[in-house]
């Protein structure tokens, strides 16, 4: 059964935002060997992990592109419908978030801009346990092309046919059938079947996110992310609609959570009705009731304002908010839904912003992956000599204070002249 409880309840309400905890030190103590011996070996160690964890059968990782173009012919005709309605919100919205080149006068003799330029290689991780999510593919393929990423990978440890035929349809040629700790080296590391990637995207279980924490510093990462998480702020509101949504989180892992924050105990009853009742017939309710019952909650507030002072604390994941006047007093969330008619399964597939978030109150300092993740903002600087003399008193008396006589000459000796 969902709980109930007042935010007066301090007890249950912090035993519910301790962090649940990942266990990243022992997972890291397990992968640690992994990631060294693909290092040392390359493909010889990531080919037996492969065979031993991945079902991989062959004698190579690397999955030809003519059977990615084979199973994209295969996908059923709506599969590949949606598949296209989503890749072009997708795209779109990425292209609105590029940023643009350009530069500026400063002042007299003093031209100031940046030059935005892609990384040269990205991995995607995309999972295949439980549930592969070719939707994944997509979040973190898409905002690469836009940026201009030439090399592009992907990987994924039960590639099924959907996961094939989206990279098939969006000519994603460098794809492994890998996963875990073994594929995270071998993009951070390279070997000789995969090349090294600047940067490792994606979501994935406990030992992927230790690989890829433990690796941050040999190669870029978005960022370690842990179970997943939604929050709804409601006063009022169709039960079925939130207790659906709560559900969607749910039966994703039996560690993630759902929370309801509202004002009205007759609201607060209802939801907690109807989760039960969905529960009764929802496919996947056996890892949801565990999400339910482990990690979810209905939290009653004495204001929306309290409400939302709780959610910017604990920095959720996905944020439902009934009421649109709530938005501007949110300051940390990775992905915000506005009113009824915004499922959060919505930005799971089709509408656009993509849905590799930041989880645990890691919202706290950044937002989801986006198209920002795979570029680079270059500034450029370019001072005429009237420009020089106007900023040199400046950088002369910051550099001699600084005890940096080189830095003070360097200005000094273009105007002596």
């Amino acid at each position: 059964m969902l709980k109930i409880f007042s935010r007066k309840d301090t007890t249950a309400v912090d035993q519910l935002f301790a962090r649940r905890a990942r266990r990243l030190e022992r997972a890291q103590v397990v992968v640690g060997p992994i990631l060294e011996d693909v290092r040392k070996k390359g493909d010889r160690a990531l080919i037996s992990y492969a065979r031993q964890f991945d079902g991989l059968e062959g004698n190579s990782v690397r999955i030809p592109p003519s059977r990615l173009l084979e199973s994209t012919e295969a996908l059923p005709k709506p599969f590949l419908s949606a598949l296209d309605v989503s890749s072009r919100q997708i795209r779109r919205f990425a292209e609105r978030q590029m940023p643009k080149s350009w530069n500026k006068s400063f002042g007299a003799g003093v031209v100031l801009g940046q030059e935005v330029r892609p990384l040269d290689s990205i991995a995607a991780y995309i999972p295949g346990g439980r549930y592969p999510l070719p939707s994944t593919l997509m979040m973190t393929v898409i905002p690469a092309q836009t940026a201009g990423v030439k090399l592009i990978s992907a990987a994924s440890p039960t590639p099924n046919l959907e996961t094939l035929g989206t990279a098939g349809y969006m000519e994603v040629n460098n794809f492994f059938h890998m996963g875990g700790a073994q594929a995270v080296a071998a993009f951070a590391f390279g070997t000789e079947t995969v090349p090294r990637a600047d940067r490792i995207v994606g979501p994935g279980n406990i030992y992927v996110a230790a690989a890829k924490k433990l690796l941050a510093g040999t190669a870029g990462i978005d960022f370690v992310a842990g179970p997943t998480e939604i929050f709804l702020i409601a006063a009022d509101g169709d039960p079925r609609y939130i207790a659906a949504d709560m559900l969607a989180q749910a039966e994703h892992d039996t560690d993630a959570a759902a929370v309801l924050l509202t004002t009205s105990k007759r609201l607060a009853r209802r939801v907690q009705r109807e989760v039960a009742r969905q529960l009764e017939t929802l496919p996947t309710g056996k890892v949801a009731s565990k999400a339910i019952m482990s990690n979810s909650a209905i939290i009653l507030t004495a204001s929306l304002d309290e409400a939302v002072e709780i959610s910017n604390r604990f920095a959720p994941e996905h944020l439902v908010l009934y009421d649109e006047n709530l938005l501007n007093k949110i300051d940390n969330a990775g992905s915000i839904f506005l009113g009824p008619w915004s499922p959060e399964a919505a930005g799971d597939y089709v509408s656009g912003p993509n849905h590799v978030l930041p989880t645990g109150g890691v919202a706290r300092l950044r937002g989801g992956l986006s198209v920002l993740d795979y570029i680079k903002v270059i500034t450029v600087q370019q001072l005429k000599r009237e420009g020089l003399q106007r900023l040199a008193p400046a950088i002369v008396t910051l550099a001699r204070a600084e005890g940096l006589e080189a830095h003070a000459r360097s200005v000094e000796v273009r105007l002596d002249d």
